[in-house]
């Protein structure tokens, strides 16, 4: 099978997402009063309505209808007015009244969009972009300094209620295949639950993970869902299909269900591109199904064939009267939005200089987003010279630590912003090296101290001297006359070298910024 790079010279990947997302920060269930708690002892939270016993009338939760209707204005949708809840036939054990309560062809929030930077390696993945100059768009995209701008349709956000939870007993990896008996917890059926439907506007796998990152950022910033991909609140159908370039007509597509962690999204989509160009190349033909992705194997499993809408056999909910919004209560919902992540970034690049790439990595996740602010906040007047080395920092560091230690939050951590801060200082005073400033970051991870006790401690105070400084280089340079005839006859490389004795003679304490310039004057 080729490499996607070699695939995509040849064929263009169209990829639509649906992604689910629970309103778990909610008390109760959709349609009833029942308690939502993940984890919580199986078939603990049920009743009459959600069980759907004869008889058992749903009421709707107004909380939940807030929450999607939030999310809809954070993503730019157009809100109806008019909406309706319709039954979608559901012939599977984990819904026990064989029916899913769901919008129909008008949602809540309809013709929405989301602009996605994408910059780095996540953009070489596109590329028809790499002949545009800056400020070009062809289709969907606008070319940008170091990548592209790429806008995407939503065609909906709709409100439904989760089905159960199936647990497969006998199988390998929990799955359906080889098992000898399945047991149903109820306690999930009836959640609020939210499905936002992408047009076809994707075309790399990155782009695909690009948007669900930017949609669960949005997502934790209005607090209507904890987006847990590992607890299952956050899961993505990828839909995708092939054509030659060039061509318009769409290809037929496959669904990938349950994509459960961004990685296994862009993996998924990656793999389903490769095995369609090579079945479409060796003349074969692509069936409309779903597949499974299985990581271990890093390959897609047939599923079952896809389903058609008429199977569904929808039809208007006779429980559950229209909906009818008013602009007053729209924009009394409007009124609740708060900052939003690309918000957020525009001001800190506003406020702080600081470039697009670096404000985008920071609001990746709250935490260190808050943790910045917190920084700059202590930083005070000094804010805006050091807002660059605080997020060096942070994007680098603080992120690299915590995706080492999967679980671990950012303020359970003896890293505080004062002691960043003062890390900072630190290394732009010249008191420690870079390198040294990452052990000092290690030593107040590890032992709990603050930095300057670290430094102190360990006698890592640089010595700016040039007087010290310039004795040690001249005794480096008369122990190496040949070195030093060498680089004067054009070998420049060896000034890392004279920068390595000399630094060994001071036991790595000498100012590598004054080494440099003491160097190169005395070997000018």
């Amino acid at each position: 099978m080729r490499k996607l790079e070699e695939v995509l010279e040849d064929w263009e990947a169209v990829i639509g997402l649906e992604i689910h997302a629970e309103l778990t920060t909610l008390d109760t269930k959709m349609f009833c009063g029942c308690k939502l708690e993940f984890g919580a002892e199986p078939n603990t939270h049920t009743c009459p309505v959600c069980l759907g016993l004869p008889g058992a009338l749903p009421v709707p939760n107004k909380a939940a209808i807030e929450s999607i209707v939030l999310a809809g204005l954070a993503t730019n949708c157009d809100i109806e007015k008019h909406s309706m809840f319709y039954r979608k036939t559901y012939m599977y054990p984990d819904m026990s009244k064989n029916y899913q309560t769901t919008q129909g062809p008008v949602a809540f929030c309809m013709r929405g969009h989301l602009d996605l930077e994408v910059d780095g390696a996540a953009a070489k993945e596109r590329i028809d972009v790499a002949n545009l100059a800056a400020g070009e768009s062809r289709g969907n995209v606008t070319r940008i300094e170091d990548g592209y701008t790429a806008h995407v349709g939503i065609t909906r956000i709709h409100m439904e209620e989760d089905a159960g939870k199936m647990v497969h007993i006998g199988g390998g990896e929990g799955r359906i295949a080889g098992a000898t008996h399945s047991l149903v917890d109820y306690n999930r059926a009836g959640t609020p639950l939210t499905e936002l439907v992408t047009e076809p506007d994707l075309r790399t796998p990155e782009e695909a993970r690009l948007f669900m990152q930017k949609l669960r950022q949005i997502y934790l910033s209005l607090g209507i869902s904890d987006c847990s991909m590992e607890e299952g609140s956050m899961r993505c159908d990828g839909n995708v299909s092939l054509r030659r370039r060039g061509d318009t007509k769409l290809g037929v597509k496959t669904e990938l269900k349950n994509m459960n962690s961004f990685k296994n999204l862009h993996d998924g989509l990656a793999y389903e591109i490769c095995r369609q160009a090579e079945v479409l190349e060796e003349g074969g033909q692509i069936f409309q199904e779903t597949r499974h992705w299985d990581p271990s194997a890093k390959r897609t499993i047939v599923m079952r064939v896809k389903e058609t809408a008429d199977d569904y056999r929808l039809f208007p909910d006779p429980d559950l009267a229209p909906y009818d919004l008013t602009d007053e209560w729209i924009d009394n919902v409007r009124a609740k939005l708060p900052e939003l992540p690309d918000q957020k970034a525009a001001r800190f690049s506003s406020a702080f200089s600081l470039s697009a790439y670096d404000a985008r990595h920071l609001i990746e996740h709250r935490a260190t987003a808050n943790f910045f602010e917190a920084c700059m906040e202590l930083a005070g007047d000094d804010a805006a010279k050091l807002a660059k080395p605080v997020a060096n920092l942070v994007i680098n560091d603080v992120t690299a630590y915590l995706n080492a230690h999967e679980g671990v939050e950012l303020d359970e951590t003896p890293l505080t912003p004062a002691r960043a801060l003062a890390l900072v200082k630190l290394t732009t005073e010249d008191v420690i090296s870079s390198k040294q400033a990452k052990e000092v970051f290690a030593a107040v991870l590890d032992e709990d101290k603050d930095p300057a006790a670290i430094v102190e401690e360990r006698g890592m105070k640089q010595v700016s001297d040039t007087g010290a400084i310039e004795a040690v280089i001249d005794a480096v340079l008369a122990a190496n006359p040949d070195k030093v005839a060498q680089y004067q006859g054009g070998k420049t490389g060896l000034i890392g070298f004279f920068v390595g004795q000399v630094m060994k003679e001071m036991r790595g304490q000498g100012n590598p910024k004054v080494i440099n310039e003491l160097l190169a004057k005395k070997l000018g």
